[in-house]
Formats: structure tokens, C-alpha cells, sequence
């Protein structure tokens, strides 16, 4: 599947929305790309899974590490085609932390998933979380990249689509200023 498909199966589910959003990141925009909305439906995103897995399928991976939410789901369902292991990172008091006994070893070869990308904060803060172990990240997939390739990362990075999405500091919001009412979706209140 290309890229315009994945964007247009986005579109199809309605998980593409419009309006004035709070992302979880912090700000704001007039598109939001509500993963859920694909997520809930195993047949697509069991599909979309497949095809992030077919993006590592050469790499001598063995765990795939997914943030908290949409990333358990993905990081477990590439990991099953895979045929290895999926843990996932949690919120903690600084960044993100393993807890119910997941944990990596020095070296172990990694690969982290996620669901869409804006700020790569939460990709930051997994790769952080992995680093912290010395396990050894080989590539970054990602169902939909909305900052359309400007979040760079240290490693291998792949996104299923990429769209350039505008979005704004609050205090830059032309929303904001024109007294559009916020909504607010995710699951990082911020």
C-alpha cells in the first residue's frame, strides 16, 4: 500500500479531523489524525501492522518497543509478524520507564514503533528509556509522520506516510486568535 492509501484509508475511517486541536505535544493545529478511529479496526490495522513489520523484516531485531497507547497495540502486532518479542514504554516522573518487569540487556537489538508522529517527544523519550539500558536501537517505524520528515532521529527512521501538518505554539495560534473553540484529544494531558 502507498502512501496516498494510507492517507486516504485517514480519511475513509474518519480519522482525519478538522478543526482547532490541542495535541499532545502541546500544540495546536487544525488537523488531527485520530489513530484510534484505524487502531479499533483489527482488520486495518493488523494490515498497516504487516507492513511496518515488512520495513524491519532484514533487521536482526529482537524487541519492538512501543510508547504508551496507540504504540502497545502497534509495537505488539509488528512484533507478532515478526515473530519476536513487544514491551512498551509508560509515563513515569521524567520521561518514560518500563514497569511490570519489562526491561532490556546491554546490546540487545531494538526497534521502536509508534502511531503518529508530530514533535517526537515520546519517540525521544523511548529512545532515551533504550539508551538508558545500553540495548542498541537499529530502526524507527511509524504509521504516519505529520511533521512530513523535519523530526529527525539518530537512527534508521521509516513512516508508512508522511504529510506536512501545520501546527502552532498556543501563543502563535491563528485559531486561538480568531477564538476558535480547543479540543483537546490524546492521552498526554499537556
Amino acid at each position: 500500500m502507498k502512501q496516498d492509501d494510507i492517507l486516504q484509508l485517514f480519511k475513509e475511517s474518519n480519522a482525519l479531523l478538522t478543526g482547532h486541536f490541542k495535541l499532545t505535544s502541546g500544540r495546536h493545529s487544525d488537523v488531527y489524525y485520530e489513530k484510534f478511529t484505524l487502531l479499533k479496526q483489527p482488520k486495518i490495522c493488523t494490515r498497516r501492522c504487516e507492513q511496518m513489520a515488512e520495513l524491519l523484516k532484514d533487521s536482526s531485531i529482537e524487541t519492538i518497543v512501543g510508547p504508551t497507547t496507540g504504540g502497545i497495540i502497534l509495537a505488539y502486532e509488528v512484533a507478532r509478524y515478526l515473530g519476536i518479542e513487544s514491551i512498551y514504554a509508560e509515563p513515569g516522573e521524567e520521561g518514560r520507564v518500563f514497569k511490570r518487569g519489562f526491561s532490556l540487556h546491554k546490546e540487545q537489538k531494538v526497534a521502536i514503533v509508534d502511531d503518529v508522529l508530530t514533535t517526537g517527544r515520546s519517540v525521544r523519550e523511548v529512545i532515551d528509556l533504550v539508551n538508558s539500558y545500553e540495548a542498541e536501537i537499529v530502526g524507527i517505524v511509524l504509521m504516519l509522520d505529520r511533521s512530513g520528515g523535519a523530526v529527525k532521529f539518530d537512527y534508521p527512521t521509516y513512516s508508512l506516510a508522511s504529510v506536512s501538518a501545520e501546527s502552532w505554539e498556543p501563543d502563535k495560534c491563528p485559531l486561538c486568535a480568531k477564538g476558535e473553540p480547543l479540543t483537546q484529544r490524546g492521552s498526554r494531558k499537556v
